[in-house]
């Protein structure tokens, strides 16, 4: 139905006043289990003193979190820093050859960080790709890229090539495996695009300039080559009205960010208390749907957080870095599930867009969804819990469109258009607050285990019937409105009278 399915105003503030005390329970019971639960045995190695001002412990068993904001920030710092004062030194020198500057401060950066023969082995990658790439056949390229990425990710073959970086340190296989992965990624959509290219190649000074980029080259996001390569050679370096503002009230919103959710785990230890399956099984229904969900918003948080970090350098770059991931409230469609917009928008480029085509079909999009979905496991590192997400998240995104074409078939289409839009936008808000929780039970899985994921479904579908499960979808289904709503009003303000503009264009055409 069309963006003018509007709900009365009164409607709206009870789903508010829904959604907002169910948080409210729902953390309190978090808050309560934390804080009775803070002495246990198992959370010896997770729970550690915080701040000295709130005189609690504080959930620490978030690697990457740690590593980013407390272990190693004055490391990253330091990096991030030296990037952009060296690049806007040079850039105002010598504008012309700013991607090349960018290249050789990542390369020493990396050296530095990792030695020479971890060096040597990112470049035998770029080199092997680069070769490929100039036969200019796609599925050779894919192909290379695939079987170069899978030497990485399976056994033996990642122990040996990781054997080769000299030292040991606390981020060794972290940026290892990040470095080899986010370059050979890189790598392929060079080849992809020189593929696309009507004349000439190229060059591979243009794939390391591209790839030793360093503020993407650990933890990504990837910007397709395309995308970076007309931007980091563009020599027309303006900044838009207000851009070093808003530049600034981000950076300043990060950091707020990172203090917030630091205050946070001092009071709701939501990784910690999901790896306790003797405390789990103990909780409220409550308790685990607020911890399945305050998992999965806190990893969005992380993600957001951590691009955003590397976005800010980036923009202070001129470039236009992929945005943080849609936050998990506002998802209810398996169609826009991501936790990585740059990994995202490379598999729509280059496999799910590429082969789906407009996604109307249901043999190209189950083609699509599982050729994404087999590069995805590959990319994340084949296990059982991958194969699981992968499976269900695949069917979950065919899933949808079965049920779409069905129902967009006569009685079910009619039925629909005698309804009204407001009935319509409801009946469909109930469709979707499922939907909403068969994504949050088939990603729960793995951020936290399998087990955790089974028994959250276990006891909110099954167990809890009817009393949990229709009142956890109760309160789902009014955050869903409410998401609605806003999209609604978003698209009115881009598009604040499209029937009339449609008018407007069909007289301009005739």
């Amino acid at each position: 139905m069309g963006i003018k399915a509007a709900l009365p105003r009164y409607e709206l503030y009870l789903y508010s006043a829904v959604l907002a005390g169910a948080l409210i329970w729902a953390g309190s019971w978090i808050v309560d289990a934390s804080s009775d639960n803070v002495n246990r045995k198992a959370f010896k190695e997770s729970v550690r003193p915080g701040w000295h001002y709130f005189g609690r412990k504080m959930d620490v068993s978030d690697f990457e979190w740690v590593m980013w904001f407390s272990t190693f920030r004055n490391h990253i710092l330091f990096a991030l820093t030296g990037h952009v004062i060296f690049a806007k030194i040079f850039t105002l020198l010598a504008p012309k050859h700013r991607s090349l500057i960018f290249a050789v401060y990542g390369g020493l950066a990396v050296l530095v960080t990792m030695g020479w023969t971890f060096m040597a082995l990112v470049v035998s990658h770029c080199i092997i790709l680069y070769s490929v790439a100039l036969v200019k056949k796609k599925w050779m390229c894919f192909a290379a890229g695939m079987s170069t990425l899978a030497s990485i990710k399976l056994e033996p073959y990642n122990s040996w090539q990781e054997a080769l970086v000299t030292g040991s340190f606390d981020l060794q296989d972290i940026l290892f495996y990040g470095g080899c992965g986010f370059s050979i990624m890189r790598c392929m959509s060079f080849a992809l695009e020189n593929c696309d290219r009507k004349e000439g190649n190229y060059t591979f000074s243009d794939l390391l300039k591209y790839n030793f980029y360093l503020p993407f080259f650990f933890f990504g996001p990837i910007m397709t080559f395309d995308c970076f390569h007309a931007q980091a050679n563009n020599t027309q370096l303006t900044r838009k009205e207000r851009e070093m503002w808003n530049i600034t009230t981000k950076a300043l919103l990060h950091l707020g960010v990172i203090l917030v959710v630091d205050v946070f785990f001092h009071y709701l230890y939501i990784l910690t208390i999901p790896n306790d399956m003797k405390l789990v099984n103990k909780l409220s229904d409550w308790c685990l749907a607020g911890l399945a969900y305050s998992n999965l918003v806190y990893d969005w948080i992380k993600a957001a957080v951590m691009f955003g970090v590397i976005n800010t350098v980036a923009t202070l770059d001129h470039l236009d870095p992929p945005q943080p991931p849609k936050c998990i409230t506002m998802l209810y469609v398996f169609a826009e599930t991501h936790f990585d917009r740059g990994i995202n928008d490379w598999l729509c480029k280059y496999v799910y867009d590429y082969i789906g085509g407009n996604h109307d079909k249901i043999f190209k999009e189950l083609l699509a969804t599982v050729c994404t979905f087999a590069v995805t496991t590959l990319w994340l590192g084949p296990c059982e819990v991958v194969y699981i997400w992968s499976f269900f998240n695949c069917f979950g995104l065919n899933f949808e469109l079965w049920v779409a074409k069905f129902f967009s078939i006569p009685p079910f289409s009619i039925m629909e258009e005698a309804m009204g839009e407001a009935m319509s936008r409801r009946i469909r808000g109930v469709f979707n607050a499922a939907n909403f929780w068969a994504i949050v039970l088939y990603n729960v899985l793995s951020l936290n285990s399998l087990e955790f994921a089974k028994l959250v479904g276990r006891r909110i579908i099954f167990k809890g019937f009817p009393l949990s499960t229709l009142s956890v979808l109760l309160v789902t289904y009014c955050g869903v409105q409410l998401v609605k709503e806003r999209e609604r009003q978003q698209a009115l303000l881009e598009d604040p009278d499209p029937v009339k503009q449609v008018d407007g264009a069909k007289e301009k055409a005739e």
